[in-house]
């Protein structure tokens, strides 16, 4: 069913890179900022809207650092959830439920490990759904366009990147709805924009099919395997139809065979094919950026 999470958006492993950027309070949010190299002037701002694991989840800064080095952007990472993002502790909790396991373990001891789950599960839920996270994500796109850039630019550019629960918000975002349009700072015939110039999203969960990607305007790229628990095959196609096909021109849908819920961030390092989808939808989203950014 979309609009639901399914059980691979809590489910994954968790690297151990350490990420190298640094974190600090933009437009009243605590974020984690990844900058490209030395002397590089970035092409424009990234603003990531993570998956349930939220700002400090270190697969999600590694990323942001990675998007930085290897594409020449500011990387902004917020804390959308308000320090309510998933304890990575239910990703150990999902391995146990998922796993096949003997009818005594099944009895007596997955009941709790589902207890468990819920405990972490529903309030995060109740704390993040969209009447309570969407103001937040706009009002700081909406600080983004309307402020000063932090490094010298005459026409700022702005993208988001977003992963399985904040996939949804970047399709919305994408949407472009008048209602969120503004002058953007310095702006010289005051002139309504978008919020964001353009939108990539990996394994977007939560969407409201076909409705959320019919309402599409600006150019979005999406990556998604054909093994997404989270939208199924039908709806992928449905999605790829429509963006593809009904608004060709600004949007791709790239499909990875075989490729899971989760794959672009939470990826097991182990599995080759996995490791491979997530390099490529790597590239796909820095070359979206840098295509649009121009």
């Amino acid at each position: 069913m979309e609009g639901v999470p399914c059980a691979d958006c809590f489910s994954g492993t968790l690297h151990t890179d350490d990420p190298t950027g640094t974190t600090t309070t933009i437009h009243g949010l605590k974020t984690y900022v990844a900058q490209p190299d030395a002397g590089v002037t970035p092409k424009g701002i990234v603003v990531i809207i993570t998956d349930g694991f939220g700002w400090e989840f270190p697969n999600n800064r590694v990323l942001a650092d990675r998007y930085a080095q290897r594409g020449g952007f500011l990387v902004y990472l917020p804390d959308f959830m308000n320090g309510n993002a998933l304890d990575s502790s239910i990703l150990a909790l999902m391995d146990k439920l998922q796993a096949p396991s003997s009818w005594l373990t099944t009895l007596l001891y997955k009941p709790f490990w589902i207890a468990q789950a819920a405990s972490l599960l529903v309030p995060w839920l109740i704390r993040t759904r969209e009447a309570v996270s969407k103001p937040k994500i706009f009002d700081y796109f909406t600080a983004l366009r309307t402020s000063a850039p932090p490094f010298p630019s005459s026409d700022l550019k702005i993208g988001a990147a977003g992963f399985c629960w904040g996939g949804k918000y970047t399709v919305l975002l994408a949407a472009n709805p008048p209602s969120s349009r503004v002058v953007r700072h310095g702006s010289a015939t005051n002139a309504i924009e978008p919020l964001i110039d353009c939108g990539f999203t990996a394994h977007p969960s939560g969407l409201n099919m076909p409705k959320d990607i019919e309402a599409v305007i600006l150019p979005l790229s999406v990556s998604v395997g054909n093994e997404d628990m989270a939208m199924k095959g039908e709806m992928i196609l449905k999605m790829k139809e429509i963006l593809e096909v009904k608004k060709k021109g600004d949007h791709e849908v790239i499909i990875f065979p075989g490729a899971k819920h989760g794959f672009a961030v939470r990826l097991d390092p182990k599995d080759k094919y996995q490791a491979e989808c997530a390099a490529k939808a790597e590239v796909q989203a820095i070359e979206w950026f840098t295509r649009w950014f121009a």
